[in-house]
């Protein structure tokens, strides 16, 4: 087996030089093939308020630079026990939300078709709707984590069904998720009404507020998530706005009362042993970052992701 080609020498070439590409990986088409993708979506057509996550993925790979190779929190070299590359941006039309969901569905689909596992970055939330079809394309109804401020579960927007408030109650109406197995982490703020919480119920969804967070602490939480997936396949969808802004203030509709990123990366590493099948980082919007506070955070989200993907690949050679 040829040993993963891994990110670029920190001591042979500085970590500001070179090419930007996600914690200095290399580009798919630079290796024969990958476990792991890690690939943008920069489009931000389905926003509601603040525009901007169209830059995220660009934003998200330059805080990626200072990440390394080893991640002792899991105990796992995540580029040495897999061969994770970057694989680019997929062009989605900016004007046209239904053409774009359909280019990213075929993408995602594609790129998976040979067992590759994507890590993706938006891009915003309208996203997650055509990943998960592509995920439920591969393994069926899948498991879904889903990290926000927000339900993500409203009907429409100015009669528009395909926003990035919509995208998991469409997901429910296409069978493309397990509804055994929903979980909403971080949620907050206030809602429209009462029945936005009766509706999601029927849904499917749990909900885990970041109130529930602060008092039960990470690990309580992280147990009582993996008991709802159990050996489902996984997808994750994290919506940056989960943190509070003081730990990402870049990005669109932030809510006070969130989060703290080592929350959210400590119930993360509190799901090895999940069945991670995929996943996706969103609603970056660095015109709004400070210091890029928030592109470091979803850096190290991914990071952990991967991290857990390679856990997941080593089980499964294990298994075998």
């Amino acid at each position: 087996m040829t040993e993963p080609r891994g990110p670029v020498d920190s001591s042979r070439v500085p970590r500001f030089a070179g090419p930007a590409t996600f914690a200095r990986l290399p580009r798919l088409d630079e290796v024969a093939g990958a476990d792991v993708a890690v690939v943008g979506v920069p489009f931000d057509g389905g926003v509601s308020y603040r525009p901007g996550a169209r830059f995220g993925p660009a934003a998200v790979r330059e805080a990626s630079r200072l990440l390394r190779p080893y991640h002792p929190g899991l105990d796992v070299s995540p580029f040495a026990t897999q061969q994770v590359a970057d694989a680019g941006d997929i062009a989605v039309n900016p004007f046209d939300i239904g053409e774009a969901i359909e280019t990213i569905q075929d993408a995602a689909g594609t790129l998976q078709a040979a067992g590759t596992r994507l890590v993706t970055i938006g891009g915003d939330h309208t996203i997650a709707l055509p990943l998960l079809r592509a995920a439920a394309g591969r393994h069926g109804p899948v498991a879904v984590l889903h990290f926000d401020a927000h339900l993500d579960t409203w009907d429409t927007y100015f009669g528009a069904e395909h926003t990035h408030g919509t995208p998991f109650r469409r997901a429910v109406e296409e069978g493309i998720v397990d509804t055994s197995a929903l979980s909403h982490v971080g949620t907050r703020g206030p809602l429209y009404g009462k029945q936005d919480l009766t509706e999601d119920e029927k849904l499917g969804f749990g909900i885990v507020t970041s109130a529930d967070v602060y008092r039960r602490g990470a690990d309580e939480v992280a147990d009582q998530l993996r008991q709802r997936i159990g050996d489902r396949p996984l997808y994750i969808s994290i919506d940056i706005d989960c943190l509070d802004p003081a730990h990402a203030p870049g990005t669109g509709t932030p809510e006070a009362g969130g989060l703290t990123s080592r929350e959210l990366l400590e119930i993360l590493r509190g799901l090895a042993g999940c069945r991670l099948i995929g996943a996706d980082v969103v609603e970056v919007a660095p015109a709004y970052d400070h210091a890029e506070i928030t592109s470091v955070a979803a850096s190290h989200v991914a990071y952990d992701l991967i991290s857990l993907l390679a856990l997941q690949e080593k089980r499964e050679k294990t298994d075998e």
